[in-house]
């Protein structure tokens, strides 16, 4: 059985998410954060950088969500996740995948970090996770996610980030991702994650 060292408040849930709707158990050992919200000691033992999400499968240690979701898919022979195979729709989705940790990620964190700590986000942090949600509306188009009724891993990798948006207040001027993140919580793998773990994003004091 795959061992999942899962983090509190994590993109481990991204995991979670993907083998319920594999129908996959897994042995979850998880770490609660520290005061400071990082990762414990414990998940250094674990990975040299303390690394969560990371499995364990057959001995072999598989760290970053996105490889991991790869990594999943491809074991358990998956093609629900993605659209065919060489076709537009394909390539559009591995390019939405790896554009959540390559690009929208380190924008959407300069604006996450000051509103977690309670501080106003600067313009300019904002005009250009602004700019990045406007191109993920477009990417949406008729929705209600990426590519239709059905979660991808592009729409799982997608959700952490966000669920810190949505914790936040940062939607607020874009109904149509609000919107999105409705439609991804309705997602039968997201519901049964969060009840197991709990939420993605720390709740509000």
């Amino acid at each position: 059985m795959i061992t999942l060292h899962a983090l509190k408040y994590s993109r481990a849930t991204r995991v979670l998410w993907l083998l319920d709707d594999l129908g996959q158990p897994c042995n979850r050992i998880d770490y609660d954060r520290t005061e400071e919200f990082r990762a414990p000691p414990d998940l250094s033992k674990v990975h040299p950088l303390g690394k969560s999400p990371v499995i364990v499968d057959d001995g072999d240690m598989i760290a970053e969500s996105a490889t991991i979701l790869r990594y999943l898919a491809a074991k358990f022979d998956d093609d629900t996740h993605t659209p065919p195979k060489g076709t537009a729709d394909y390539w559009h989705h591995e390019a939405l995948f790896d554009y959540v940790e390559a690009s929208f990620a380190e924008v959407a964190l300069q604006a996450i970090m000051p509103a977690f700590q309670g501080k106003p986000v600067p313009d300019q942090a904002k005009a250009a996770l602004d700019k990045h949600l406007n191109y993920i509306t477009q990417a949406i188009g008729d929705g209600p996610l990426l590519f239709g009724e059905k979660a991808m891993l592009a729409d799982i990798q997608m959700s952490y980030i966000i669920a810190l948006l949505a914790r936040l207040n940062l939607l607020n001027d874009h109904p149509r991702i609000a919107a999105y993140w409705d439609a991804l919580q309705q997602q039968p793998g997201y519901i049964a994650a969060t009840r197991s773990a709990g939420p993605m994003a720390p709740p509000a004091e």
